[in-house]
């Protein structure tokens, strides 16, 4: 009983030095985009130049709200790297040697597909949306948006995707942890199906067009994330086949 009770605390100090490793690294990320936030953010409002549009603000507090939502989403970008690899880290005494190289290797996987879930969202889902809703109400209203509302709206965007392209990586870790298989996947595809349908419904603004702009790029995440579950458990098969083989070998040698 004290010896659970030992390991529980050591895995409790371990849990915590791992999520204190993450919070230092997101303040210093944080610290290093709020210097540049100004240029980051004239980066931004650049694909506002074709619709002739300048962004207002209504208070003070809103230029605050903008630059510690620019500031934070680049340093969780940033940030997700470092935390990949304290959770890696805290759970490799429990993986075996093929299976911490096999996860290490989803690091770098994990940031590359957050950023491209960024880009997608921002250069064509964003860009195809805000064109078809400012085009919509051009003849009818003055536009004029205020930062913090514009903001939002990319964020509504960006950071659905950014999340959801991280799903093949993910299936593909918990794939070769033994924790799912590309079967209960194919099982529960209408399921899955629905739940993106609805994510899609509930991020997108209400036409047909953006609901599908949206819809179809995450089945195809979807499928690809079966497809890539499929080689790791197919791979993880071999490798146990030749592990119980080679078991056997040396015990017939013996």
């Amino acid at each position: 009983m004290e010896d659970q009770e030992m390991k529980l605390v050591d895995h409790l100090d371990e849990l915590r030095k791992r999520l204190l490793i993450t919070m230092v690294a997101f303040i210093i990320f944080f610290i290093f985009a709020f210097i540049f936030v100004k240029d980051i953010y004239n980066w931004l409002v650049m694909g506002l130049d074709p619709y002739s549009i300048t962004l207002v603000i209504l208070g003070p507090s809103e230029v605050l709200w903008v630059y510690f939502t620019i500031a934070g989403i680049l340093a969780i970008a940033c940030t997700i790297p470092i935390l990949a690899l304290q959770i890696w880290l805290f759970v490799k005494p429990a993986l075996k040697p093929i299976e911490r190289k096999i996860t290490l290797s989803y690091i770098p996987a994990l940031f590359i597909l957050f950023i491209l879930g960024l880009c997608f969202g921002y250069f064509v889902i964003l860009d195809v949306v805000f064109g078809f809703l400012t085009n919509l109400g051009e003849e009818m209203f003055d536009t004029m948006f205020t930062a913090e509302k514009y903001f939002q709206f990319v964020l509504t965007m960006t950071i659905p995707f950014a999340i959801l392209f991280e799903l093949p990586v993910v299936v593909m870790f918990l794939t070769s942890i033994g924790i799912i298989n590309p079967y209960v996947l194919q099982k529960v595809r209408k399921y899955a199906y629905f739940v993106l349908v609805i994510i899609s419904v509930t991020i997108s603004p209400p036409d047909f067009i953006s609901d599908f702009l949206v819809t179809i790029p995450l089945l195809f995440l979807y499928e690809c994330s079966i497809i890539l579950s499929k080689i790791v458990y197919k791979k993880k098969q071999k490798k146990e086949e030749r592990d119980q083989v080679d078991m056997l070998s040396n015990e017939v040698a013996k």
